[in-house]
């Protein structure tokens, strides 16, 4: 259907059905109940897309959908008069045949009311990068925006790329946790409902919803046409809340590192994350080199009644030097041995009992030295209010190389290139080299 004329509400005498509907102009009075309607737009790279007009699904007595647009030169005058749920009749319109991208799976005697269409896993497993139907999906939520749902997840509100998508960890009540990316108005939606609800929301809802593959992952995207709802809102979030309620095991916590696959930054572009983000937990993966080993401080501690490793290095990359604290299992990966291990060997090496020892650092940190490695980081609170360049590294992800570093940028012209000795981690504590590393900066002169 195209270019409606003429919307209105209510009942008409002896309407006409969408299969009485020939290709062409018409002026027969339809009767019709609006599913969903939406803005059609155009997509630009980089940009929220141009305004086309308005997409609506609709159904008639005899359950067959059809879609229909509205221009956006007449949008202004009828898109007040839109309403989910409601019946119209249409005179005077385009008729146009349409590849058939929706269907109703059962039948009604009467015009159908709005209604789901969840699909589990396997079904988006199925349609996944396929132009076909778009379905809705419920489950419960594990992680928002990288954030469990312990301590309410903090949305980003500021106006600018990266509030425009916000990322939902779900949990199928059939399948594995999926990814799901709301964008635009899916986004407003979900926030203004989010930080409106008394409780933390532990349900989502959200229509139709497009399976794609990311990185060979399935996830799902929400469209223009899509809508969240949360807990309580409708009757199938209500009921898979009853559902959340009597299956206690179905709502266990998920460690974030475990669920997240981590994007890979540079050390500038984790710095930059900060400063534009609001304070919370995040994970990225960093490629960097090891420079250099802090010594001078415990490289273990001792919280508990095991040993765990807690060493501070210098790292750089292509445009960053900074230090990574690598903690607990990250050391093991790291050195391939264990912090109980290597204090034991210590004790036994130069007797005596191993409280009262103190054990200095084990050469096989020293040996990482210039080894290039692939570190998973936390962004924890305090790196938004801390002046220092420090992260913490809980994992050893890979070995790596550095990538290409960029070009250079010309120098202007009136500049001269010195050398300066780089910046020492701050805190008490030597270096675990000898020779002072050089690095070369530009000054510009006058």
């Amino acid at each position: 259907m195209a270019q409606k004329t003429a919307i209105l509400t209510g009942e008409a005498s002896s309407p006409l059905l969408f299969r009485h509907v020939s290709p062409g102009p018409g002026d027969s009075a339809m009767q019709f109940r609006l599913i969903h309607f939406w803005e059609a737009r155009k997509n630009v790279k980089g940009g929220p897309g141009i305004l086309l007009g308005i997409e609506m699904l609709m159904i008639d007595a005899e359950s067959t959908l059809a879609q229909g647009f509205i221009g956006q030169n007449r949008r202004n005058q009828y898109e007040k008069e839109l309403k989910r749920g409601s019946i119209y009749t249409l005179t005077n319109y385009y008729a146009s045949n349409s590849k058939v991208m929706y269907h109703v799976e059962e039948d009604s005697e009467d015009i159908l009311t709005e209604r789901f269409r969840i699909h589990s896993f396997t079904d988006f497993e199925a349609n996944c990068d396929l132009r076909g139907d778009l379905h809705d999906v419920v489950g419960h939520l594990k992680l928002v925006d990288g954030q469990p749902l312990h301590q309410r997840p903090v949305l980003c509100t500021k106006d600018d790329s990266a509030s425009r998508k916000v990322t939902v960890h779900l949990q199928l009540k059939d399948g594995p946790v999926i990814n799901v990316y709301l964008w635009d108005e899916a986004v407003e939606n979900f926030r203004l409902k989010f930080d409106a609800c008394a409780a933390t929301p532990t349900v989502l809802l959200v229509t139709t919803v497009n399976p794609k593959r990311l990185g060979g992952k399935l996830c799902l995207s929400s469209m223009s046409s899509s809508r969240v709802f949360l807990d309580e809102e409708v009757d199938l979030t209500k009921e898979y809340l009853t559902w959340l309620t009597m299956t206690p095991c179905a709502t266990s916590s998920v460690n974030p590192v475990e669920v997240l696959k981590a994007e890979t930054l540079t050390i500038s572009e984790i710095a930059a994350f900060i400063e534009r983000q609001p304070a919370k937990v995040a994970y990225f993966d960093c490629i960097a080199t090891i420079d250099d080993v802090k010594l001078g401080t415990e490289w273990n501690e001792n919280a508990t009644v095991v040993a765990n490793y807690r060493v501070e290095m210098s790292v750089y990359d292509n445009e960053e030097q900074c230090a990574f604290i690598i903690l607990r299992d990250a050391g093991k990966e790291l050195t391939g041995r264990k912090a109980t291990e290597l204090i034991d060997t210590y004790v036994e090496e130069n007797g005596g009992d191993g409280a009262e020892l103190e054990v200095p650092l084990p050469q096989c940190f020293i040996d990482t030295i210039r080894h290039t490695k692939k570190f998973r980081i936390k962004v924890a609170p305090y790196n938004f209010t801390s002046s220092r360049l420090s992260f913490t590294a809980t994992k050893i992800v890979s070995s790596a190389v550095l990538p290409p570093k960029k070009p250079p940028l010309k120098t202007p012209p009136g500049t001269e290139v010195e050398n300066s000795e780089l910046a020492e981690s701050s805190g008490v504590g030597t270096s675990a080299t000898d020779d002072q590393k050089k690095a070369k900066r530009t000054k510009h002169s006058g």
